[in-house]
């Protein structure tokens, strides 16, 4: 058998290997996982889902060609029935080609012995076949039938473009057969096959658009692998290949692709964007040939086209020079072509069919002899088979704006339905009554196949085509009278339909192909200065759908705020599924609302990673609706439920954050924002429950919750807890799916949790290794809780950030603090801001920063520590290395505090942002102060706002930044300068400094 092997080897390099440019593969050397279709990929037109997800997979998994047919993992078996789905133009046939031809030379899947390509073009050449002459056919090579060789996944099976089988799979009423000799129906040998009645030694491999696919009852299918579109660096490799030697062009026709939002969602497809970029490349031809004349970017679907036929028809390819002999005479013969094709194109559509033979050529009138034509090989594939001759479309949308093509000439000479094939029906007179009939078989159509036909004849109607394709295709403004009925046509689909459905959001996108954008440009206006408000009927909730796709107002977020009712809502919800990053703030949602987003957020589809209902009247019922999504929901990172009233039941909205088990796949949020919600103390222990087994969540944000003592203290236990997730963390970044961690912040602000509660929360800290950040600030902390908070400190080696503002700390509590402080070497950190600390604070946090070398920033505003407090800090300053932001605002320092800190300053290599506003250091401060400004080079911004300075003591400062070149703010005001003073001083800084900003 070896011969035989060999010859089969060389014969699949020969047949695979032509057309494989290696430089636009790589992207098919990974596909993407996924676990069936979605919901749109079995409903909708391969564009519009392209262009409802924004050509993002719904994925993060990929799995290698070389690992498509291995077990995922080594209790699983190999796949039999594998399924690859991708839209029209994706590289299905390239994947398969690349595949075959990667085999053929050893480089992957060496254990198969047979891999077997057919395709669904060939097999339509036959009536009946047994299993046995499938295996010949796909071997024409070898002349002996040769049974499937023994052992599993020993030999391979490829049948690609299931989409392209003229004859749909019926796996309920299929005859099953187990007789690899008995000839059958062609497509019960393939149901048979996949049943596994038939070869079932074989592993299968099927390929198709996604609609097709869903013709295989997903129970059979072991893997579905997606193939995906191009990222933005292929995108532009893509058109660098299709403009070699021609740099320039290539990067002036991505600027154009990328300007234009819908337009370059859609070239992330292969064969669009080669569409896309040839009718750029003419068009930037034409316009550089004819600059006297004013020509638009072209920015529809029909322009790009347009342009595209137009240079077709011309013969003006980019890489062929015109032949000006006969120009006429082609032009015409062209013009003949396009028609008996469009004929071809629409029949077609009607039938669901893509691929036809010669005997379908010549039942349409079409001269094959003209199929030879340049022409014919920009708009045509030609397939040479054993049997036949296979033609198809250069890519559906092809086929669809031929197709218009033929149905807008046709329908205006027409009397009878064009749709009923036998031509008998009601008689239609008029374009307008052919167009209206279209609309409404778009709409009606179950499998959406004929929405972007649809879409190019109404952009057949816009004056820009018009203007494009007169005295081509066209004849010059014949379309000025049916445009504003097409365009009412159209407007009609909006109003008739309670729910916005994508057939509402097609029908906004062909008024854009027909050019009336009044109604889109209005809403989008109001996107953009947040005046939705009362402006969303069902025509502008149309047109508000139609934005959240293309808009560039969406591109970050998506803010719905302030906007919407429940029954706009309601309307709204699927389309809401791919906003990445949704804000639904004060919309005064109740809880129904939260049951309709519940059941978008559990939807396979969903793309919600983002999501903020923040002030809306979402009660505990409503929490729950959300918490039970959540268990199924996979996408959702950061949920904000800020000002709503879901009190302690709510707040088992946290149950929702408890990982499920393996079983399941609930994604939890990886941060999550409580403020202002009424928890109280029973659901701070709801809270740390779900902590004790959480281990996604990274903030929590719990502010003003009046979570009191005990709340904290269960919080405070869940944390000692969670002590075990640190050991995995590191396991985590070496490779699990989901690396376990603490939450890294957490916020109790204005929660009255007192020195108890801080108590049993910092012993917590004391084992705790994975919070980052504290904010415990208006807590009512009194001096008993400065020794708990130091215990922790002498212990913890991980917190970075610790706010104690506004509390009641006082001298005690603040000298306990900085004694820690002199041992911790972590805490980058430290609000101390209105702790009632005076002097003896201020010296002992002194003498902590003259040995602690880890705290940058530190605050102490609001706190009288005074001249002798300054002084202390001084001579710490005078040593340390670290801190560069310190706050000393009202901090009742005088004349004597501002002489120790300019010493200080002018040796001080440090600090940075000194803030000194709304003390008292005079004139006499301001010189001292001034005198280390011409030393010092390490400050960047000082504050000695309200500082009674007077125009004396702010000239000093602002003549001192002659020699300063740090400082790039100082700010003067308050000052008793006055008008004319601040003139003098802002000048006098300009000059001697021209970087340095001053607010006088």
């Amino acid at each position: 058998a070896e011969p035989v092997v060999q010859k089969h080897l060389e014969s699949l390099q020969s047949s695979c290997g032509n057309g494989l440019e290696t430089g636009a593969l790589q992207r098919l050397t990974n596909l993407l996982l996924v676990e069936g279709l979605t919901d749109i990929q079995q409903k909708e037109h391969d564009i519009l889902q392209v262009e409802t997800t924004k050509g993002l997979p719904n994925t993060s998994q990929s799995i290698p060609l070389e690992k498509l047919f291995l077990p995922l993992s080594k209790v699983s078996i190999p796949p039999r029935i594998s399924v690859t789905i991708g839209v029209a133009g994706i590289g299905k046939s390239t994947l398969v080609k690349l595949f075959v031809c990667s085999w053929a030379k050893g480089e992957i899947s060496r254990d198969t012995m047979f891999v077997l390509p057919l395709t669904f073009r060939e097999l339509n050449t036959y009536e009946k076949l047994s299993a046995e002459r499938l295996l010949c056919s796909a071997r024409p090579h070898t002349t002996e039938p040769g049974p499937v060789p023994a052992g599993a996944a020993r030999t391979l099976l490829i049948l690609d473009g299931l989409d392209e089988f003229k004859t749909p799979l019926d796996f309920s009423n299929a005859v099953v057969c187990t007789d690899p000799k008995k000839e059958i129906q062609v497509d019960s040998l393939i149901t048979n096959i996949i049943r596994g009645n038939l070869l079932q030694e074989a592993s299968v491999w099927v390929t198709s658009r996604p609609a097709a696919a869903r013709q295989i009852p997903s129970g059979l299918v072991d893997r579905m692998t997606e193939i995906r579109g191009f990222g933005a660096a292929e995108m532009k490799d893509f058109l660098d290949q299709m403009f070699l030697g021609n740099r320039d062009l290539s990067s002036q026709v991505l600027q154009h692709i990328r300007a234009n939002r819908s337009l370059h969602v859609l070239c992330t497809i292969p064969s669009f964007c080669w569409i896309s970029g040839s009718s750029i490349a003419y068009f930037l031809k034409c316009s550089s040939d004819r600059s006297q004349e004013a020509t638009v970017v072209p920015r529809t679907l029909s322009e790009i086209y347009s342009y595209y036929f137009k240079m077709a028809l011309s013969g003006d390819w980019l890489e062929k020079p015109r032949e000006t002999l006969r120009i006429e005479q082609a032009v015409n013969t062209s013009k003949k072509l396009v028609g008996s094709l469009g004929r071809l194109a629409f029949c077609g559509l009607l039938r669901r069919k893509h691929v036809f033979y010669e005997q379908d050529m010549k039942a349409y009138g079409i001269d094959l002899s003209l199929l030879h034509s340049s022409l014919s090989s920009r708009l045509l594939l030609k397939e040479d088979m054993q049997a036949s001759t296979a033609y198809c479309f250069s890519h559906l949308t092809i086929q669809e704006f031929l197709a218009a093509l033929y149905y807008y000439t046709a329908a205006k000479r027409a009397f009878f339905d064009l749709f009923t094939e036998s031509g008998v029906s009601w008689p239609r007179l008029g374009f307008l009554s052919h167009f209206r009939s279209a609309v409404q078989r778009a709409l009606q159509a179950e499998d959406r196949q004929l929405d972007i036909f649809i879409r190019f004849l109404s952009g057949l109607l816009s004056p820009q085509v018009n203007e494009l394709l007169s005295g081509w295709l066209l004849v010059k403004d014949e379309h000025g009278g049916l445009r504003s009925q097409a365009i009412g046509v159209l407007q009609g689909c909006l109003n008739a339909e309670h729910a916005v459905s994508s057939r509402a959001v097609n029908a906004v996108r062909c008024l854009h192909e027909i050019q009336h954008t009044d109604t889109a440009k209005a809403v989008e206006e109001a996107m953009r200065s947040e005046s939705l408000a009362g402006m969303l009927t069902p025509m502008n909730c149309s047109a508000l759908a139609y934005l959240l796709q293309v808009s560039d107002v969406c591109l970050e977020e998506t803010n719905l705020s302030n906007c919407l009712t429940y029954n706009v809502c309601k309307s709204l919800l699927s389309q809401l599924l791919f906003c990445h990053n949704l804000r639904l703030d004060n919309n005064q949602f109740k809880d129904d609302v939260m049951e309709l987003l519940g059941s978008v957020l559990s939807v396979k589809d969903c793309q919600i990673q983002r999501l903020s209902l923040a002030e809306n009247q979402i009660s505990n019922k409503g929490a729950k609706a959300l918490a039970r999504s959540l268990l199924v929901n996979r996408s959702l990172t950061v949920l904000d439920l800020r000002s709503n009233s879901i009190g302690p039941t709510g707040a088992k909205v946290s149950t929702a954050l408890q990982p499920l088990e393996a079983s399941t796949h609930g994604f939890t949020p990886v941060s999550h924002s409580l403020q202002h919600n009424s928890i109280k103390e029973h659901g701070a222990t709801f809270l740390a429950e779900a902590l004790l087994t959480n281990h996604r969540l990274v903030t929590l944000h719990l502010q003003k919750n009046a979570i009191g003592a005990q709340g904290a203290r269960d919080i405070a236990e869940a944390l000692k807890q969670n002590r075990s997730l640190r050991e995995l963390i590191s396991v985590g970044r070496n490779g699990l799916a989901h690396p376990h961690t603490l939450p890294v912040c957490l916020s109790l602000q204005s929660n009255s949790i007192s020195s108890t509660g801080v108590t049993a929360l910092t012993a917590a800290l004391c084992s705790n290794k994975g919070l980052l950040s504290l904010n415990l600030r208006e807590n009512s902390i009194s001096k008993e809780g400065g020794p708990a908070i130091a215990r922790a400190l002498r212990s913890n080696s991980t917190l970075r950030k610790l706010d104690l503002a506004a509390n009641l700390l006082c001298d005690d509590g603040g000298k306990a603090i900085a004694l820690a402080i002199k041992e911790n070497r972590a805490l980058t950190s430290l609000h101390l801001q209105w702790n009632f600390l005076q002097a003896k604070a201020a010296t002992a946090l002194a003498q902590a920063l003259q040995s602690n070398s880890s705290l940058a920033s530190l605050d102490l505003q609001e706190n009288a520590i005074g001249d002798e407090g300054m002084a202390a800090l001084s001579a710490a300053l005078k040593v340390n290395t670290t801190l560069a932001d310190l706050h000393l605002q009202v901090a009742s320092v005088g004349a004597a505090g501002a002489q120790a800190l300019a010493e200080a300053l002018m040796v001080n290599k440090s600090l940075q942002i000194l803030d000194l506003r709304g003390n008292s250091l005079g004139l006499a401060g301001a010189k001292a102060v001034a005198n280390a400004l011409k030393v010092n080079r390490s400050l960047r911004r000082l504050n000695l706002q309200e500082n009674s300075l007077g125009m004396d003591g702010a000239i000093c400062i602002a003549t001192a930044l002659k020699g300063n070149h740090g400082l790039t703010y100082v700010n003067l005001q308050g000052n008793r300068i006055g008008q004319s003073g601040a003139k003098v001083i802002s000048d006098t800084i300009r000059t001697n400094s021209p970087d340095c900003v001053v607010d006088v």
